[in-house]
């Protein structure tokens, strides 16, 4: 069982104890031990510390952690203070400031949105150094299906982004019609420019939450 100190503890007990969750514990047990990965192994379930299930209204998904020295944390597209903000990231704060006039931050850590109740998740929790998407298949994906799957059944409407083929294909799981799904391309800069770039999630999350009777997010990054 991996304390996360709220709500989310009793959602996925069951879930620590399955087969599959148990094989791939094994797997990550023998790939931190061998070799260089992503994030530090005790902040694999940041996103789901820092926000719990109750506090969630928005959740963004993206593929899988930052695959590069110090950069992931836990949280889908943040990175730790003191890194450089990746090209991801970068098209975000560009559309950010586009959609609902934010100024750039000098910083590309979101745990701002975490703490007002958006969910940073990754399709795939963990990664190794230098290899995008090379923890696929080993689990992760059961694990965070279950996740939305939860979500889905909250009882207060969520707005989901998902953003890349590997979030989008979260979308059948989200079958409660009082949620907001809102779709695109993965906003990298191989792939941002054919529709990320003026898909207005952010104005549109907002306008969907004060619709529904909840405080719309600030989406400001603090600079440090």
């Amino acid at each position: 069982m991996i304390p996360l100190g709220n709500d989310w503890d009793e959602l996925l007990e069951d879930e620590f104890k399955k087969d599959y969750y148990l094989r791939l514990r094994q797997f990550l047990k023998s790939e931190y031990r061998s070799k260089a990965i992503y994030p530090d192994m005790f902040k694999i379930y940041e996103a789901l510390r820092l926000t719990s299930y109750q506090d969630t209204k928005a959740v963004i998904l993206g593929q899988d952690p930052y695959h590069g020295p110090n950069q992931a944390h836990g949280l889908a597209f943040s990175v730790q203070e003191g890194v450089a903000i990746p090209p991801s990231l970068v098209n975000i704060y560009k559309e950010l400031h586009s959609d609902v006039g934010c100024t750039i931050p000098n910083n590309g850590c979101l745990i701002p949105w975490a703490r007002q109740g958006v969910l940073l998740l990754n399709t795939s929790l963990t990664v190794a150094a230098g290899q995008a998407n090379s923890h696929r298949d080993r689990g992760w994906e059961t694990f965070t299906d279950k996740v939305i799957r939860l979500l889905n059944e909250k009882s207060t409407p969520v707005v989901f982004l998902l953003w890349g083929s590997n979030a989008k294909s979260k979308a059948s799981f989200i079958t409660d019609q009082k949620h907001l799904v809102l779709t695109s391309v993965h906003p990298s800069p191989l792939s941002a420019s054919r529709g990320f770039f003026g898909c207005r999630h952010f104005s549109r999350t907002n306008e969907f939450l004060i619709s529904t009777g909840q405080q719309p997010i600030d989406w400001q990054i603090p600079n440090i």
